[in-house]
């Protein structure tokens, strides 16, 4: 029997494509007054927007995708399916809490660096010893980590020197979303199996 079930594969991969399609249809909804390089996805959720709903539905379903595939995964260590949750709940809750059309909101961008944080430190908190599929390792789960807090670093110095800061989290919120989907695939393979031609 593989370590997660195979729900945990749908679940896990359609978090980046819902969330990739959501700022793709939102931005187009927006149009050229909205520019992707330097403005945030959380603007096109903001209250009045013209993509707010299809913004909002897919920082919902992402929520959604997390929470299942934490639920979902458990090959993975508790506080790494806990941490995960946790991201999953934030987006949910960023959702609740859209920023303004206008100005900076306090409830927003705490559950923002909340999200970012939990989902950076997940793959550490997920990983184990033994004999455990290789995403689940130290080494790997590290390096997925490692990436993802440089990502969330550049996207705070962009926001802070009004550079890039829609590329930067674009990036990071991707490879945040991706990294589930990494995980429950080396899970569906058995840590013992081998990749040895038959006889």
């Amino acid at each position: 029997m593989p370590p997660v079930p195979g729900w945990v594969l749908l679940s896990s991969g359609c978090a980046p494509v819902l969330l990739i399609a959501g700022w793709v249809v939102a931005a187009s909804l927006e149009g050229p007054a909205y520019d992707p390089a330097t403005q945030t996805i959380s603007v096109l959720a903001a209250h009045g927007a013209p993509g707010y709903w299809v913004m909002t539905g897919a920082f919902l379903a992402l929520g959604a995708c997390h929470l299942l595939t934490a639920w979902g995964l458990r090959a993975a260590a508790p506080a790494g399916r806990v941490a995960l949750a946790g991201g999953g709940l934030a987006a949910l809750v960023v959702a609740l809490f859209p920023t303004p059309s206008s100005g900076g909101s306090l409830h927003h961008g705490s559950v923002v660096v909340v999200g970012f944080v939990l989902l950076a430190v997940w793959p550490v908190l997920a990983a184990g010893g033994g004999d455990v599929p290789w995403a689940l390792r130290p080494a790997p789960s590290a390096a997925a980590a490692a990436v993802m807090v440089v990502g969330a670093l550049w996207f705070l110095v962009e926001v802070h020197r009004d550079g890039v800061a829609g590329v930067a989290e674009r990036a990071v919120t991707l490879a945040q979303s991706l990294w589930p989907f990494v995980v429950a695939a080396s899970c569906l393979r058995r840590p013992g199996d081998r990749d040895e031609p038959s006889a």
